[in-house]
């Protein structure tokens, strides 16, 4: 395998090995953001270490970065256990992004209305290197499936949200994202770039893209990409759920063109113009 990745499953990030050479490229900003993509939504604290091995960056220089950001509040130290969390100044920035991403309200109604539809969950999400960060998500409570939030990360080669997204990418972006993932992946990858292929194929003609158990073997998954109209990037939906409530049948025929039909109306309502919710939302009202 020619990537290089940790003995715990967390990727290590050589993004970064692109812009070497580049005079613009101010390394020790990247090293301390990679620092705080390190934290997943499920941590409560690491160390220097588990950063270091998470992020590929030398321990010595985490260490450096760690106390830096400590200083200027973006982690906390926790003497305890010389360990850091996220703390307040970084939440901030990660809130008032949020914040900005006025897709989110406009799509909410609609991924809600699919979720209690499907009996499953339904998120928005947006690229995040070799991985989709939900920034929206909506469920239904008698759902079985794995439970994940705004934040939570999932694999673009295996998910269908990612796969999706892959399928609308410029091709020379494309090219470059497939780079990263051969070297990630090492000899996984042929295999996984035959199921993305096969993906982009599946939303050229029918406009989503399935993953039956490619990410876990007990969840099937459907997504379908949004191109944002003011030119501001590239957002995918997924719809997913227990693979025994959510046959291939069940996501070909019943929840993709209702999801497919949801983001025709977000698109059209980030037009300008207003969707089947809003204006029956206007009548009621």
């Amino acid at each position: 395998m020619s990537g290089k990745r940790a003995d715990n499953g967390h990727e290590v990030d050589a993004g970064n090995a692109r812009f070497a050479g580049d005079r613009k490229f101010v390394v020790a900003l990247a090293r301390g953001l990679d620092v705080l993509r390190s934290f997943r939504p499920d941590d409560d604290m690491l160390g220097n270490l588990e950063i270091a091995t998470r992020t590929g960056i030398p321990k010595p220089t985490v260490s450096r970065l760690t106390y830096t950001l400590t200083q200027l509040g973006y982690l906390a130290h926790v003497e305890r256990f010389s360990k850091y969390k996220i703390a307040p100044a970084a939440l901030a920035l990660g809130y008032s992004a949020l914040a900005q991403i006025g897709i989110r309200q406009i799509a909410r109604p609609y991924m809600q209305a699919i979720a209690d539809h499907a009996g499953a969950s339904v998120a928005l999400g947006a690229p995040d290197r070799r991985r989709m960060i939900y920034v929206e998500h909506c469920f239904n409570a008698t759902a079985l499936m794995v439970r994940l939030d705004i934040g939570s990360r999932i694999p673009l080669a295996a998910s269908a949200m990612g796969r999706a997204y892959i399928a609308v990418l410029p091709q020379e972006k494309r090219e470059e994202l497939f780079e990263d993932l051969a070297w990630y992946y090492g000899d996984r990858w042929p295999g996984l770039r035959k199921n993305i292929e096969g993906a982009c194929e599946q939303v050229a003609r029918r406009g989503f893209s399935l993953s039956m158990g490619d990410w876990r073997q007990d969840i099937n998954g459907i997504g379908v990409p949004l191109v944002m109209p003011d030119g501001s990037g590239i957002y995918a939906f997924n719809c997913g759920a227990a693979a025994f409530s959510l046959s291939r049948d069940r996501l070909e025929q019943d929840i993709g063109p209702r999801l497919l039909d949801a983001v025709r109306q977000i698109r059209t309502v980030l037009n300008g113009g207003a969707g089947e919710w809003q204006t029956g939302r206007n009548r009621r009202h």
